[in-house]
C-alpha cells in the first residue's frame, strides 16, 4: 500500500516531498510495507504555524488567564485551581477515544483530521468567552471544560495529522519544529496578554481569536485531501468503545512502557507548571495580576532554552538514529531546574531554573513524540492510539493539580505556600519518567 501525497489548495501535493532533500521512507505496518512520502517545506511550514496558533490559544488560559479568573472570584483560595483545571483535564481525558475513534472513521472530501480542526477551535473560543464572563466558580469550570476540550481536540488533530504522514527520517526534525512554536506560541500569548492585562476578557479572547485564524488558514493552504476513498470502518459498539481506552500490553510492549514513562514524567511536569503564577507571585513579593509582565520576560527568555532543547533533541536525534538517551538527559535537565526552582527567592534565580525547565521540556517533548510516532501499533488507527497515549498526559494534567494543591499546603505558614517541596517532588517524578524510557524501550533506539 502506498500512501500519496493529497492535493493542496495551492496545486501541489501535501506530503509529495518535492521540495525536501530527504528521500521516502519505507516503513512496516503490521499487514504490508508502507512507502511515507516526506512533506514538503511548506507542509511543515504551515504545521508550525497552526501548531503556534493552537498551543497559544490553550496555554495563555492555562498558565495564566484561568489563574486571574480564580484569584477574582475566589481571592486567597489558590488550591481552587488546581480543581478546574484538573476537572477540565478529566472530562476530555474520558472523551478523547471517542474522539479519536470518530476522528479515524471520519470520511469527508475534507479528510479525516481537518473536520477536527475547525470543531474543536469553535468550542474553544467559546469556552474562554465564557471563562472571561464566569460570575463563579461554577461557570468559569463549565468554560474551561470546554475551552480546555476544543484547543485539546485542535492538538489532537494536529499530531493525528503527523502519525498519518510524517515518515520515519522526518520524526525528530517536525517533532523538534512543532515542539519550538508549541514552546513560542505561549510566550508570545502571554506578551499579548500582558498587553491587553487591563481586561481578563481580552487576555483570554485575543490569544484565542489569533490561534483560531492561524488554525483555520492551515487546511485552507495545505489541503488534507479526501478520505472519501479509505475504506468504511465497522460501526462502533458499546464493547469496541470501551477497548478502544486500552490496549494489549502484551502485544505492545514498547507502546505500553513509552505510556508509561510519559505519564511519570508529566506528573513531575505539571506538579512544577501548575502553580507557575502563584509560585513566582509569592517568591517575587507580586500580586497575581502584576505577575503577567514577569511570565512574559521569563517566557522570552525562555525561548531561547527552549529552541535550543528542540531543535537539538530533533535533529541531533534524527543525525544520530539515537532518541532514548536524549529523553534521560532532558530528564535530568529537568530534575536540575526544578532543584533550582525549589530554592529561588530572587528573579535570576528563577529565571536560571525556569531555562533549565524549559529546555529539558522541549527536548522531552520533541525525542518522545518521535518514539511514539515509531512504535504506534496501527496506524490506521492512528487516532485512537494517540488518544490512548495522551492518557499518558492527561491523567496527570486531571490527577497532578489537584495532588499538587495538597502539596503545597504541607507545612505551610498562612499564605505562604510550600512549593520548595512541589518542586523537588517534581524533579523526582521527572527523572524516574526518564529512566523508563531509557531503559524499557527496546523498538526505538
Amino acid at each position: 500500500m502506498v500512501t500519496r501525497g493529497t492535493p493542496a489548495a495551492d496545486g501541489t501535493a501535501y506530503g509529495s516531498g518535492v521540495a525536501c532533500s530527504e528521500a521516502a521512507t519505507e516503513e512496516r505496518s503490521s499487514s504490508a510495507p508502507v512507502v511515507t512520502p516526506p512533506l514538503t517545506s511548506g507542509d511543515i511550514c504551515w504545521l508550525m504555524l497552526a501548531t503556534f496558533g493552537a498551543s497559544m490559544a490553550v496555554m495563555v488560559p492555562l498558565s495564566y488567564g484561568v489563574a486571574v479568573r480564580v484569584t477574582e472570584l475566589a481571592p486567597g483560595r489558590d488550591e481552587m485551581l488546581g480543581f478546574v483545571i484538573g476537572a477540565a483535564q478529566l472530562v476530555y481525558l474520558l472523551a478523547s477515544p471517542l474522539v479519536g475513534i470518530w476522528s479515524d472513521g471520519t470520511r469527508s472530501r475534507w479528510g479525516r483530521r481537518t473536520p477536527f480542526l475547525y470543531l474543536g477551535a469553535a468550542v474553544g473560543l467559546v469556552g474562554v468567552v465564557i471563562v472571561g464572563a464566569a460570575p463563579s466558580l461554577l461557570v468559569l469550570g463549565f468554560g474551561w471544560v470546554l475551552g480546555m476540550s476544543g484547543w485539546s481536540i485542535v492538538g489532537a488533530a494536529l499530531q493525528n495529522l503527523q502519525a498519518d504522514k510524517l515518515p520515519e527520517a522526518q520524526r525528530g526534525k517536525v517533532s523538534a519544529l512543532t515542539g519550538l512554536m508549541s514552546q513560542v506560541g505561549p510566550v508570545i500569548g502571554i506578551g499579548i496578554a500582558y498587553a491587553v492585562s487591563s481586561s481578563t476578557m481580552l487576555v483570554l479572547v485575543v490569544p484565542g481569536v489569533i490561534g483560531a485564524l492561524l488554525i483555520a488558514a492551515f487546511p485552507l493552504v495545505k489541503a488534507e485531501g479526501s478520505s472519501l476513498e479509505l475504506p468504511r470502518r465497522a460501526p462502533a459498539t458499546v464493547r469496541s468503545i470501551v477497548l478502544s481506552y486500552g490496549f494489549s500490553v502484551r502485544r505492545y510492549p514498547d507502546f505500553a512502557w513509552v505510556w508509561v514513562g510519559r505519564f511519570v514524567f508529566f506528573v513531575g511536569l505539571y506538579f512544577n507548571t501548575t502553580f507557575g503564577t502563584f509560585f513566582y507571585a509569592q517568591r517575587l513579593g507580586l500580586t497575581v495580576r502584576d505577575v503577567a509582565g514577569v511570565v512574559a520576560a521569563i517566557g522570552l527568555v525562555g525561548v531561547v532554552a527552549a529552541a535550543t532543547g528542540s531543535l537539538a533533541g530533533g535533529f541531533l536525534s534524527d543525525r544520530l538514529r539515537r532518541r532514548r538517551p536524549f529523553v534521560l538527559v532532558a530528564a535530568l535537565l529537568f530534575a536540575g531546574g526544578s532543584v533550582v526552582l525549589a530554592t529561588a527567592w530572587s528573579l535570576p534565580h528563577i529565571v536560571a531554573g525556569s531555562m533549565l525547565v524549559q529546555l529539558a521540556i522541549a527536548m522531552y517533548a520533541t525525542v518522545d513524540q518521535a518514539i511514539a510516532y515509531a512504535v504506534l501499533p496501527e496506524r490506521d488507527q492512528a487516532g485512537r492510539y494517540m488518544a490512548v497515549l495522551q492518557f499518558a498526559q492527561r491523567i496527570p494534567s486531571a490527577v497532578a493539580p489537584v495532588v499538587a494543591g495538597v502539596v503545597i499546603t504541607v507545612g505551610s505558614a498562612g499564605d505562604v505556600k510550600n512549593f520548595t517541596l512541589l518542586y523537588l517532588t517534581g524533579a523526582v517524578f521527572a527523572l524516574l519518567g526518564g529512566l523508563i524510557v531509557l531503559l524499557k524501550v527496546k523498538a526505538a533506539r
